[in-house]
């Protein structure tokens, strides 16, 4: 049997002393690319990259195959790669990125968690249903559910001339401060639903319940005066943006805890890196919403008092981010689930 061939044996030091300054340039350039831009580069420095990465190239196989000392491997590991990815790496615009992300990009991650969305959609509407129920048959409810102070007169003992006055007066303090309630409300629920994903779902599931409850609840005490579709228009204008935002945040962190709870043929960890990468960009995108739903809420409050206007307003929103999720953006570059 003949006996393996030995491996050339190479001097660490000599090796260094012959390359060291091969690579120590190439990582002068490739910083100076990180830090700045191509154009900082002279004319000199751009002809001498490509050579100086195939020598560091070569120094790292010479390494490789002659198992020198484990620190020197690493670094013309790290380096190797940073001047790969600077030489041929295809770097994206940020125009073209972001052009992407609404193209495609997010529309995809709202549709690969449809089911997850509609089940926050459902269990909103559920509980705010029942808390309706529950509030209509005793008014003592609304106060476990919303704070006092936050209720401020808002409650089942107000006229309805008070209420009234709390969605048409473009000059009411107090709507004002409701209305600043509500959207800073709605966007810790969305913020959090999303965080809480990894505890296995169950407080993203609360959370989602809890808006609901506090949905239902309002409508109520509106609705015993029979301002019930007053409230709604009202609610309409940025609520059905800022609402969809919500259910889409909780999708995103049911997303993930079911990822860890059922990863399926796959590792849970690979299952969880997956599942948090489609949640990120749809939880991205939801920021834009609230956004939105923001700017809608000051111009309806502040310029729209006529029902039918807000109820039209509300339902163009909606009905357009429904057709930009699942009819229009990115539609060829869906995975099926």
């Amino acid at each position: 049997m003949n006996a393996p061939a030995a491996r050339p044996l190479v001097n660490a030091t000599r090796f260094r002393t012959a390359h060291a300054a091969d690579w120590e340039r190439l990582d002068v350039l490739i910083t100076q690319l990180e830090r700045r831009s191509l154009r900082s580069l002279s004319d000199d420095d751009l002809l001498a990259l490509p050579r100086l990465y195939r020598t560091t190239l070569s120094s790292l196989a010479v390494a490789r195959d002659s198992s020198l000392d484990v620190a020197l491997l690493a670094y013309l590991e790290q380096l190797c790669a940073r001047s790969y990815f600077h030489l041929y790496g295809v770097q994206t615009p940020a125009l073209r990125q972001a052009a992407h992300f609404f193209m495609r990009d997010w529309p995809a991650a709202v549709r690969a968690l449809w089911r997850e969305t509609l089940f926050c959609v459902i269990l909103t509407a559920l509980a705010a249903v029942l808390t309706y129920l529950l509030v209509r048959s005793d008014p003592s409810w609304y106060f476990s559910i919303i704070p006092e102070g936050l209720a401020n007169g808002r409650d089942p003992a107000a006229s309805k001339a008070f209420l009234r006055q709390t969605l048409y007066d473009k000059g009411s303090d107090g709507l004002g401060v409701f209305a600043t309630f509500l959207f800073t409300h709605n966007a810790q629920i969305a913020i959090f639903a999303f965080a809480l994903g990894f505890a296995l779902a169950v407080p993203t599931i609360l959370l989602i319940l809890y808006n609901g409850m506090m949905l239902g609840a309002i409508v109520a005490v509106f609705a015993a005066k029979n301002l019930g579709p007053n409230l709604a228009g009202w609610l309409m204008i940025h609520g059905t943006t800022e609402i969809l935002a919500i259910c889409i945040s909780g999708a995103a962190g049911i997303h993930i805890g079911t990822a860890i709870l059922f990863p399926g043929l796959r590792s849970r960890a690979a299952a969880v890196v997956d599942a948090g990468r489609t949640s990120a960009v749809a939880m991205g995108g939801t920021v834009i919403m609230l956004a939105v739903a923001g700017i809608l809420e000051g111009i309806g409050r502040q310029l729209i008092t006529d029902d039918g206007l807000r109820f039209l307003i509300g339902s163009a929103a909606l009905a357009g981010w429904l057709v930009y999720f699942f009819l229009w953006g990115g539609r060829k570059s869906t995975n099926a689930r």
